[in-house]
């Protein structure tokens, strides 16, 4: 008899005869229910999706596939995919750390607020009457002869890092303190009194107000005074006769702290001058004045990026002047002629109100060795050096 759904005339030869032939005992062991059809690598398009133009047969269901329309078949690629993106997140931030940290090293938080300056200006007062004549002689016959003109008198030292401190920062440092000597000591405007701002602008910002009060209320507190910032000439006393001013002298450097680089300078300046006052064309109206200047500059990462410097101290020696001459607001040279002085500084009074000059009785001798000796035998002497 016949069962509905079987070939008329039987089954043909050669072809399985019905599901018990075609069921066989492996195939009955694999169960085709939903979670085996979405673990499947492939997965066949539907007729509609085969239809369009370049369509495939079957879509791969990898971990970057959809998986599928449905919401049963999808989620599983769509939690993989996200696993693997948090994944290429996590190694791509770890990347950006590591290459920033490389190309921006860690620098240390910049130093507190810089130190006010100290300084000391003591005069120099001669024991002979001061030298005078043309500016070329007395630099001939003085020791000044050997110095060079000008900035080329100020040479670096040999450049070496520090522990903290790498050589381009050593350069730059040493850079800006010769900067700062040369438009402190050798600019033309600064020695007349007449400009302040090619030193201001290398001073760290901390400092300004400490320097602007010096330039405008010089006092010899040891705190304001101009000439410890810079040199200057009174004025009403003195002008510069030669602008080929001598030069030599010494830089170091250091670390004051590990955030701190130091520079000490030790240099000595020799200037023509002549009075402000009188017949400028006088052939032996000049004479010779020396200014020995030590500094002490700090620059911390900050200052160098910026190229300023702080100034600690500076200790200055200067002559020939009268000792009873107060030097804080500007130099005033002897002019040539001047006879060896015997009255001592200016009385201190310690009951008058008011800031008193600390520097009181400090005044030096200029050495007698340092002067000059004429090449010639001639009726005007020539200049102390130093």
């Amino acid at each position: 008899m016949a069962v509905p759904g079987d070939p008329p005339n039987g089954t043909p030869d050669g072809i399985g005869g019905g599901d018990d032939e075609f069921r066989s005992d492996e195939l009955r062991s694999v169960v085709f229910d939903e979670e085996f059809v979405r673990a499947a690598r492939l997965q066949e398009f539907s007729a509609q999706e085969r239809m369009g133009a370049h369509a495939r047969a079957v879509r791969s269901r990898s971990i970057w596939s959809t998986g599928g329309s449905g919401p049963g078949t999808s989620a599983p690629g769509r939690a993989a995919r996200q696993g693997m993106l948090l994944v290429l997140l996590i190694a791509t931030a770890f990347a950006c750390a590591v290459y920033m940290g490389l190309r921006n090293p860690y620098v240390p938080p910049p130093g507190g607020p810089a130190e006010p300056l100290t300084s000391t200006v003591v005069p120099l007062a001669p024991t002979a009457a001061v030298p005078g004549g043309k500016p070329a002689d007395l630099y001939a016959n003085s020791p000044g002869a050997e110095y060079r003109v000008g900035a080329a008198g100020i040479t670096l030292p040999a450049v070496r890092r520090t522990h903290h401190f790498t050589d381009a920062q050593v350069v730059t440092a040493l850079s800006i303190a010769k900067d700062y000597l040369v438009q402190s000591s050798l600019d033309p405007d600064v020695l007349a009194g007449t400009a302040s701002r090619p030193v201001r602008v290398l001073l760290d910002p901390d400092q300004l107000a400490q320097f602007d009060r010096s330039m405008t209320s010089p006092t010899g507190d040891g705190r304001h005074s101009a000439t410890g910032w810079l040199v200057r000439f009174d004025p009403g006393t003195a002008v510069v006769a030669d602008s080929r001013v001598r030069v030599r002298g010494t830089l170091a450097f250091g670390e004051a702290t590990p955030d701190l680089l130091e520079v000490t300078t030790d240099h000595t300046f020799v200037y023509a001058v002549r009075p402000a006052t009188g017949a400028p064309a006088a052939v032996d109206g000049a004479s010779l004045f020396t200014v020995r200047r030590e500094l002490r500059l700090r620059f911390d990462r900050e200052d160098l990026g910026a190229r300023r410097a702080e100034l600690v101290s500076a200790y200055v020696m200067a002559g020939p002047q009268a000792c009873s001459s107060d030097p804080a607001g500007g130099f005033r040279p002897l002019p040539a002629g001047a006879g060896p002085t015997t009255v001592g500084p200016a009385a201190s009074d310690p009951y008058a109100s008011g800031h008193p000059r600390r520097t009181a009785g400090l005044c030096g001798v200029l050495a007698p060795s340092s002067a000059t000796q004429p090449s010639t035998p001639q009726t005007t002497p020539v200049s102390p050096a130093p």
